[in-house]
Order: C-alpha cells, then sequence, then structure tokens
C-alpha cells in the first residue's frame, strides 16, 4: 500500500488556514472607512459595558461597606431595639409583674447574646426595678452583696494561698505518679488532679494551675517523637513500634526470593545492598507520621480531658463552681426556712456523680481520640516505652524541683483541711455538729463564716520566721489578682432579679401559668428542664444560665406540686454541662489556646460527655438523691398554691 505524500496535505491544509485570514486582512485593508466604523462601534460598546461593570461594582462595593458598618454596629443595634420592642410589655399591661418581665426578659437577651459585659448587665436591676416601681433602691443595694460573696470571699483567700506557694503542683504531680505514666493512666491522672482542684478552688484557676504541668509533659512527649525512627541517639523511640523498622525492611526481601531464578535473586540482592537506607527511611517516616498521628490525639484527649475535668470537679462541692454557690443563696433568699443544702449532703450526693462522670469520660475520650484497646485496665508492669520514659522524667523533674515541703505549704494544707472538716461537721443531718455549741444562735452561722474565718487568718499567720520581715501569708494584691468580681457582680444581680420576681408577683403568675404541666410524669419534666438548661449553658455563661433559670424553675416546681429540690438540684448540675464550644465557659477556652484541639475535636468529645452527665445526674437525683433531701414528699418550707392541699403527697 503506498504511503501518501506529505506534500499532498501540506498544501491544502496551509492554504486552508492561512488564505482566508489573509482575504479578510487585504478586505479590510481596501476599505479602511468600514473598519473605522467598526471600530468606533466596538469602542462604544467597550465603553457601556465597562460603564455597566464599573456601576455594578460600585454598586457591591457600597454594599458591602454597608453591610460591613452595619455588623460593626450589630452590637450597638441590638441594644437599642431590644428594649424598644420589649417595651409595650409594661406600657400596655402596666403592672409590677409585667415589669419584672420586661427587665428579666431584657436581662436574658444580654446575657445571651453578650452585647454589654455581664457585670454591667446584671446593674440593670438597679436601674430599672425602682423606675418601674418594684422595689426600693435601697432593698435592690442589698441584694446585690450577700452570704455567698462571703463564702467566694473565704474561698479565693484559700485559693491565692493555694496558687502562691504551689501547693496545687505538689497535688496534681503526685496524684499522677499514683496512676503511673502510660498514656491513658497519665490522662486520667492529670483529670483527676484537676477535678480534686476543682472542688475547692474556681474551674479556671484549676486549669491554670494544672496545664502548664500537662503542657510540659506533653512537649516532651512531642520532642521524643522528633528524633524519628532511625535516629543515632535514641533508635527504639516509638510508644509501640520499637524495633519494627528493622522487621519491616526485611520483610520484602524474604517475600520476593525465588530460589529457581538465580537472576532475579541476584537483582534483588543489589536493589537491597543499595536502596537499603531509602527504604528503611521510607518505612520508618511511614510509623513516624502514625505515630505522630497518635501523638496528636493524645494531646487531644489530654487537653479536652483537663477542661471537662475542672467543670465535673467543680460540681461536686458547693463553692466548687459558682452555679453551686448561686442556687444555695437563691435557697437561702426564697426559701428561708430550708435547712436541707449544706456542704455535707451537697458532697454525698454529687462526689458519686462527679466520679461516674469522670472515669465514663476518660473511657469515652481514650475511645474516641486514642483508640478501643483497653488492654490497659488489666494489664500491670511490663517495659517503659521511651514516651512513658520521657513523661515519667518530666514529671519527676517538675516534682523534684518543688524540693522539700515548705512550711508554707504546710500550713495552707492545715488550712485547707480545716476548712472541710468544719464545712462537714457543722450540721452533718445524722448527728449533731458544732453549730450546736451554740444553741442561743442557731443558724446564725453558716459555711460563709467558716470560709470567711479561715481565710481571714491567712492575712494574718506569718509566712516566715522570726529571722525575715514579718510577712503574711497573703497579701491583699495577691488576693485582689484572683478574686472574680465579675462573678460577684454578676450572681448580685441573678439574686436582685430574683427578689423582684418574688415581690413583684412574677413568680406567682408563672406557677400558675406552668399548673398544666403537672399532668406530665414528674421525671419526664426534669429531664425536658434539665436538656434546656444543658443546652443554654453552652452559649451562655454558666452564673448567667442559673440567674435566668432559678426564678422559672422554682415556680414552676411549686405550679406541679413537687419538691422545689427535685427541680432545681438537678437543673443547677446541669448548667455546668458546658462542654461543647470554647466559649462555653472559662475553662474551654484556656485550653483551646494552647493549640492542640480544634473546636470539632471539642464538639465531637462534648456531645458524648453531655450525655454522660444528664445520664448521671438523673440517675443520682431518681436513686440516692430521694431518701437524702426527701425528695418525694413536698416539704413544708415551700408554698403552697391555691387550688392543692397541703397535705397532698
Amino acid at each position: 500500500m503506498l504511503s501518501p505524500s506529505p506534500g499532498l496535505f501540506k498544501q491544502p491544509c496551509f492554504h486552508s488556514h492561512t488564505e482566508p485570514r489573509t482575504s479578510k486582512r487585504q478586505q479590510a485593508c481596501s476599505e479602511p472607512g468600514s473598519i473605522s466604523a467598526l471600530s468606533d462601534s466596538h469602542s462604544w460598546m467597550r465603553k457601556v459595558q465597562t460603564q455597566e461593570h464599573g456601576d455594578d461594582r460600585k454598586w457591591k462595593t457600597m454594599l458591602r461597606t454597608l453591610w460591613r458598618q452595619l455588623w460593626n454596629y450589630h452590637s450597638f443595634v441590638l441594644i437599642i431595639v431590644t428594649p424598644l420592642l420589649l417595651l409595650p410589655i409594661p406600657l400596655v399591661i402596666n403592672t409590677q409583674e409585667a415589669g419584672c418581665a420586661f427587665v428579666m426578659l431584657l436581662m436574658a437577651v444580654y446575657w445571651v447574646t453578650e452585647v454589654i459585659p455581664l457585670s454591667m448587665t446584671a446593674m440593670l436591676p438597679a436601674i430599672l426595678f425602682p423606675i418601674l416601681g418594684i422595689m426600693k433602691s435601697s432593698n435592690v443595694a442589698r441584694a446585690y452583696f450577700n452570704n455567698f460573696h462571703f463564702l467566694l470571699v473565704g474561698v479565693i483567700c484559700l485559693g491565692t494561698s493555694i496558687e502562691k506557694w504551689g501547693l496545687h503542683r505538689r497535688i496534681a504531680l503526685r496524684l499522677v505518679t499514683i496512676v503511673g505514666v502510660n498514656p491513658a493512666w497519665l490522662m486520667l491522672g492529670f483529670m483527676s488532679g484537676c477535678s480534686f482542684l476543682s472542688m475547692w478552688v474556681q474551674n479556671t484557676s484549676a486549669v491554670t494551675m494544672v496545664m502548664p504541668i500537662v503542657e510540659a509533659v506533653l512537649q516532651q512527649i512531642l520532642k521524643a517523637k522528633k528524633s524519628g525512627c532511625s535516629g543515632k541517639d535514641n533508635p527504639n523511640l516509638q510508644l509501640e513500634e520499637s524495633g519494627v523498622c528493622p522487621e519491616r525492611m526485611k520483610e520484602p526481601v524474604c517475600d520476593e526470593k525465588i530460589p529457581d531464578a538465580p537472576n532475579e535473586t541476584f537483582i534483588h540482592v543489589e536493589i537491597h545492598t543499595v536502596s537499603q537506607s531509602d527504604a528503611q527511611a521510607a518505612v520508618c517516616a511511614s510509623v513516624e507520621a502514625s505515630s505522630n498521628h497518635k501523638d496528636r490525639m493524645l494531646c487531644k484527649a489530654m487537653c479536652i480531658g483537663i477542661a471537662y475535668s475542672s467543670s465535673i470537679g467543680g460540681i461536686t462541692t458547693l463553692p466548687g463552681t459558682s452555679p453551686n454557690l448561686i442556687f444555695s443563696e437563691y435557697l437561702n433568699q426564697i426559701y428561708p426556712d430550708c435547712n436541707d443544702i449544706n456542704f455535707g449532703n451537697w458532697l454525698l450526693l454529687c462526689l458519686p456523680i462527679s466520679v461516674m462522670m469522670l472515669l465514663l469520660t476518660w473511657i469515652w475520650l481514650y475511645w474516641l481520640f486514642i483508640g478501643s484497646d483497653f488492654k490497659f485496665l488489666w494489664q500491670c508492669g511490663g517495659k517503659m516505652s521511651e514516651k512513658e520514659k520521657a513523661a515519667k522524667k518530666v514529671i519527676e523533674e517538675e516534682y523534684n524541683s518543688l524540693g522539700a515541703m515548705r512550711p508554707q505549704e504546710i500550713i495552707t494544707g492545715v488550712v485547707f483541711v480545716l476548712m472541710v472538716l468544719l464545712w462537714l461537721t457543722r450540721s452533718p443531718g445524722f448527728m449533731p455538729g458544732w453549730a450546736s455549741l451554740f444553741p442561743n444562735h442557731s443558724g446564725y452561722m453558716t459555711d460563709s463564716t467558716v470560709a470567711l474565718m479561715l481565710g481571714f487568718l491567712l492575712f494574718i499567720i506569718p509566712a516566715y520566721g522570726p529571722s525575715r520581715k514579718y510577712e503574711a501569708m497573703i497579701s491583699w494584691e495577691e488576693f485582689q489578682a484572683l478574686m472574680p468580681w465579675k462573678v460577684a457582680l454578676l450572681v448580685g444581680g441573678g439574686f436582685a432579679l430574683a427578689e423582684g420576681t418574688k415581690e413583684s408577683g412574677l413568680s406567682l403568675w408563672v406557677a400558675e401559668l406552668l399548673t398544666p404541666l403537672g399532668n406530665l410524669p414528674v421525671l419526664a419534666t426534669i429531664t425536658i428542664a434539665s436538656i434546656i438548661v444543658t443546652t443554654m449553658t453552652e452559649l451562655t455563661s454558666n452564673a448567667a444560665t442559673s440567674n435566668i433559670f432559678l426564678p422559672i424553675l422554682a415556680p414552676l416546681a411549686e405550679a406541679i406540686h413537687v419538691n422545689p429540690l427535685y427541680v432545681l438540684i438537678p437543673t443547677t448540675l446541669c448548667t455546668s454541662f458546658s462542654f461543647l464550644l470554647p466559649v462555653s465557659n472559662p475553662p474551654n477556652a484556656v485550653v483551646f489556646s494552647y493549640g492542640h484541639i480544634s473546636i470539632l475535636d471539642m464538639v465531637k468529645a462534648g456531645l458524648g460527655v453531655n450525655v454522660i452527665g444528664l445520664l448521671a445526674v438523673m440517675l443520682a437525683v431518681g436513686t440516692w438523691g430521694v431518701p437524702l433531701f426527701s425528695l418525694n414528699t413536698y416539704p413544708d418550707w415551700a408554698p403552697v398554691l391555691p387550688g392543692f392541699n397541703s397535705t397532698m403527697p
């Protein structure tokens, strides 16, 4: 078959592509007037299009600028619009209940959106209650500072001494050394230490005390991994893969050997000899990437565990977290005859809840971030990996750097133990407490009296011996640096709001409105209320959530003729379950700032912990909480609404 000549197709192809272009150019050149008109037309169209595009860009730019300016002032717009929208309530209805409802809704919006600082929003009752004729200014002022603040001052005095003299580091490191340095046990040790500290100091303070130690351990673990699998200084630096790289390098050699083919065997040996270092580097890089992923997951689990354990430990004691203190003072304010809540029985109720939540949260975080292999639970001893040795080394160095226990730490520890013992034995309930030694002053002394007395002593007890100039255990400047004045004002605003709902009759109106809920099972009502509070506290501060819901839930309990403690205790505990977002509470934000976790990590982990907490609270309140607080009977100290028989169970 003859092949066609290249020229047969080359020439026509050339003409077919070049001749039309040449003829168009010649025609255009032969008609200069036409091309000028065409050029003018195209130029005019381009100008029009350019102008239209320019106008569109200007409008878009103006809209973006306007939207940016509006967004910059969206907080101010919300501040102005909210009272205007709510103003018809007191103007149209014109009752004290409506005026108090206006203040309550306005404060709720401002607290949820935080367009105004929380503590300044708490000042609104002092402004609006006298204007609306709900309470006198002097009566409102009295609600802002009460027994809660004395207890808070005493606890902060103790926390200041603990942090100043480093007792928190000794406690946390000691707990970690007890449980061991296996990654899982290490995480449990730090979580236990943080949880224990948060029982006695503010949750944020507990996290800021423990996180630097945790970060030092994590950085030591991460530094250990940087030396690599084949490093000369420490070639077996993997957690579980020590010695893996040489084995994996040799396995392909055995698989590729073919005795019946000597040439292939020779080629294989040459490849192994020449590329041994490359193969080892590639395999080690894969192992290192996998191990680095495990290290990152360990960092995530450890950090999130610290944030969550502070909230879990805080619910254990009354002074452990703000919602507990707010709840206790609210009871004293609204139900002055209620003596069912004290440090001892609250500890009996919440300590099992805290332990259950801590263990289940630990297992949940381990499964979520590290893996589902729980052999470590029953495996004891064995050779420690290099990462465990590195963690143990840094913990030992941290603990040894503290030296022997100093006299200041001993004094702080004695004051701490004495405060707890006096709280437990003041009025334990099952036996007469030391408060019975003052029969003529029954009910005069509370937990705040104990805290304030011992906190006052810390300003007197010498920190050093006579050889040095007199200096107290703590100074006012050190106390003031740790005193959460914002929380004090915020809680005071909540108490003023609660007092206003009582004085105006709004609480009674809400109770009558919620009476139909009595047709639901009590446990279902409590569960729904707890879920609502748990959801709300993810977006609002814990103290603000308590201040919003306590004046609503107490009338709810009265409306359905249920012991108010049956509703208020679980919802108060659920107020502390803000686990989903870094902005949910300060401990989450502190841990998030270290950069090991993302928002998605916290959301995934927080959903599970919320479920764990809700189930643990429902279990506790429905079982040992019933005989502890007589929750199955309507108490004498709670009011009986019209329509209910006071003898009803």
